[in-house]
């Protein structure tokens, strides 16, 4: 009997190539705009690194219209069975689900659509059991049932959940480090939300470093956060260090800038 595919296991990803309007991100704090070149320069290394890991990238081509594009986790999910078009909770978000739509259509034979509520990919974090969707300011008790119904169509149990107050997105503390393992802040893991899972802990003050990503056999993680990868080195997970810098300061880690999958035609 063959050994069940790890929920980390994927062989295509998506991403899209920053726009110079990135500058005008959204933002939940001023800590300074990033740079154009900053961006696109964490988003090459970032590319560079999924395609070491063992994936195939589509990289489509940027949105100027829309700055905060990049992020292409928060207009939609992927799975092995098909794609969901989410209703971003940022108005400034909304069209950019129109615009990623040709592009899953033509990779996915099952596409559906969020009917109702609001709904971002950032919220929404995939296990080897079920779907968490976390309730959130961009993230709705209405989008939520509703992914729930469209995950379903998709043979995809889940579960909705309750992000920490003052957190953006659920996946803003958390991420998972294998089947069994989640990364996650103090303040998510004292909400109870993964006690059925061995959780490892942020350092103190290295709370963004939550947002990893785990993606075959290896562990992306912000490289401003080095207690954080001298614990999962020391763990034993194969560390890949990226910069998040730039991309930080438009609220966004490294989740956010990709869609990921397993193909069965590989």
């Amino acid at each position: 009997m063959s050994k069940p595919r790890s929920v980390h296991h994927f062989t295509d990803v998506i991403v899209r190539a920053p726009s110079r309007s990135v500058v005008n991100g959204l933002r939940a704090e001023d800590r300074g705009s990033p740079t154009y070149e900053g961006v696109r320069g964490e988003h090459d290394a970032y590319v560079e690194a999924m395609r070491s890991a063992g994936v195939r990238v589509r990289n489509l081509p940027p949105l100027e219209t829309f700055p905060d594009s990049i992020f292409v986790e928060d207009p939609a999910l992927v799975f092995t069975e098909g794609a969901i078009l989410l209703r971003p909770g940022a108005a400034s978000r909304v069209r950019e689900v129109e615009e990623i739509a040709p592009a899953l259509r033509e990779m996915f034979d099952t596409v559906l659509e969020l009917p109702v509520g609001y709904a971002d990919g950032g919220d929404v974090l995939t296990t080897g059991e079920t779907v968490m969707i976390g309730l959130s300011a961009r993230t709705d008790r209405a989008g939520a049932e509703a992914l729930q119904l469209c995950l379903e169509k998709l043979g995809r149990r889940s579960e909705i959940v309750a992000t920490p107050e003052g957190v953006l997105h659920f996946k803003t503390d958390c991420s998972l480090l294998d089947d069994e393992t989640i990364l996650c802040t103090n303040r998510l893991a004292r909400s109870g939300v993964f006690e059925r899972f061995r959780q490892v802990i942020i350092p103190e003050g290295e709370e963004p470093a939550a947002n990893a990503l785990r993606i075959n056999d290896v562990v992306m993680v912000g490289s401003d956060f080095p207690r954080t990868i001298e614990m999962l080195d020391r763990a034993g997970y194969a560390v890949v260090p990226l910069k998040t810098t730039e991309i930080g300061k438009i609220d966004a880690g490294l989740s956010c800038m990709s869609l990921r999958w397993f193909s069965k035609t590989i």
